[in-house]
């Protein structure tokens, strides 16, 4: 997933990476483990990991060998089992630790929306076909090809990347003997994006309906994002955990929901792409450092054409009803 993004990565500056062994907590019993993005790389989104009366729940597992067995050795520390798996989206950054995470722990069960089943035959399918191409060209480079491997690995994992329980709507309950509120929005990001609130904390995770230092909108519907943010507005939290990014307050959050807003608005309009992408850097101000300003350039640039002025047909096409 996200090679476009990562082709766009390769040609700006390096951007800071977290390192996934260095968990940090949010609040009581709430630990995030950051995601990496390393240029000419696949990323890892962040994984939130909540602590119950019941074991754990994980929010999103990474994609990278590294980071799910950073999950695993903060798990071994707590002297606790993950009962619970939750994934925001089929984005393989977000899911792609399943099938090892299910590997260490049998009884875990995973929760999502139902989205991944078209991605399987869609989307996913299709970057099967380039990996293998690439794989196919790479002889000779074995540390490509290892690399190219895994994620192929990802991809044929199949059902180990789908939920047990599919999420068909916003509902309450108690999940590790915590109550929480449990999101669905549909056509923002993906097809189906699952949040995640810890009521006793005030701690949501949003999965990528927020992600820095741009939005990433390989496979979404600009105007259902722009729904999915007002939906996030209406929730009470006091801290918000990105899909990629560092975590963020409320105001932090809503100047990030005014910015994408008037992002989609300038998109509208005859303003050019490094217009467009200026205003964006203005709106979000000290949430994108100067260090990733023009790493977000180059981003933003490529996702003018592909998604925020993309043709009918394909704006359709990611908005149609799931």
């Amino acid at each position: 997933m996200l090679q476009a993004l990562t082709a766009a990565i390769s040609l700006s500056m390096a951007l800071p990476c977290a390192a996934a062994s260095e968990p940090m907590s949010l609040a009581p019993g709430i630990d995030l483990i950051p995601g990496d993005f390393t240029p000419g790389a696949q990323p890892d989104g962040n994984t939130v990991v909540i602590r119950g009366s019941e074991g754990l729940l994980v929010f999103d597992t990474g994609r990278h060998r590294n980071h799910t067995q950073a999950i695993i050795d903060f798990a071994r520390r707590q002297g606790e089992p993950v009962k619970v798996i939750v994934n925001s989206h089929w984005h393989l950054d977000h899911v792609g630790g399943n099938p090892r995470l299910r590997s260490e722990y049998p009884d875990a069960r995973v929760y999502a929306s139902g989205a991944i089943d078209a991605a399987l035959h869609g989307f996913l399918a299709d970057y099967r076909a380039a990996l293998q191409k690439q794989l196919d060209a790479a002889k000779g480079d074995a540390e490509k090809q290892a690399g190219l491997r895994d994620e192929l690995a990802i991809i044929d994992a199949g059902a180990q990347l789908a939920p047990d329980e599919r999420i068909t709507a916003t509902r309450d309950g108690y999940l590790v003997g915590r109550k929480m509120i449990v999101g669905l929005v549909r056509n923002a990001a993906t097809a189906g994006d699952v949040y995640l609130l810890d009521q006793a904390s005030g701690v949501l995770a949003s999965g990528d309906l927020v992600t820095l230092p741009v939005p990433f909108l390989d496979t979404a519907c600009p105007q259902g994002w722009r729904r999915a943010l007002d939906t996030l507005h209406a929730v009470q939290f006091e801290l918000i955990v990105p899909g990629h990014g560092a975590p963020m307050r409320r105001e932090e959050f809503e100047a990030y929901r005014r910015a994408y807003g008037n992002l989609l608005d300038c998109a509208g309009t005859p303003h050019s792409k490094a217009e467009c992408a200026e205003g964006w850097l203005h709106d979000v101000g000290p949430l994108v450092p100067r260090s990733q300003q023009q790493f977000a350039r180059v981003l933003l640039d490529y996702y003018m054409d592909r998604s925020l002025r993309a043709d009918a047909k394909h704006t359709a096409a990611m908005c149609a009803a799931v």
